[in-house]
């Protein structure tokens, strides 16, 4: 029987040895940010693109599990959101500059939704402590979300990209990091 303490000792050692392996894929998630941050139309497309095959591969699924749980008495139902999912899916894929400028704008009205529900929920934990930072960070969704909406439709060609590779670049240092971390473990 293993304790606590050597199945956490056998992970470390099992992280320790791939360390390697942990910066070799920050390194290339930050070297693929940069790519997308120096081409944020192409990211902005590929983005989309591999949206628009998710929403295939849902679709898909949705309409086997209508005609799997027939005795629901919805699957014509289900049929049909699938088919919305994949039908979807395949716009994203034949007018990906279109579904960009749609999903943008989504994007900016769901970040100004989020910035005001993130400020009226940090006045509401005031007694909390700290509850400034909460509102700060919810007034930063809330411009952000605004920009995005005001300078729509242009924002669109490059507002996915520039989060995909934001995003991309804070992990690549993550895993970086964390990789040189594992190293230390004794």
């Amino acid at each position: 029987m293993t304790t606590g303490v050597m199945a956490s000792g056998g992970k470390a050692a099992g992280l320790r040895s791939n360390w390697g392996w942990f910066i070799a894929a920050g390194v290339l998630l930050f070297l693929l940010g940069l790519y997308a941050l120096a081409n944020l139309m192409v990211a902005t497309v590929a983005a989309i693109w591999v949206y628009g095959v998710l929403l295939i591969i849902g679709g898909i699924a949705q309409i086997i599990h209508a005609f799997r749980a027939k005795s629901w008495g919805m699957t014509a139902l289900w049929v049909l959101g699938g088919l919305l999912y994949a039908l979807a899916g395949l716009v994203a894929l034949i007018f990906p500059v279109l579904a960009s400028v749609v999903y943008t704008l989504m994007l900016g009205i769901l970040l100004i939704a989020l910035g005001i529900v993130r400020i009226v929920t940090a006045f509401d934990a005031r007694a909390g402590g700290h509850w400034g930072w909460i509102a700060f960070g919810g007034l930063l969704t809330l411009v952000l979300g605004v920009l995005i909406v005001v300078h729509w439709p242009a924002t669109s060609f490059f507002v996915i990209g520039l989060f995909l590779g934001i995003d991309l670049i804070y992990q690549g240092i993550a895993w970086i990091l964390f990789g040189i971390g594992v190293r230390r473990l004794a």
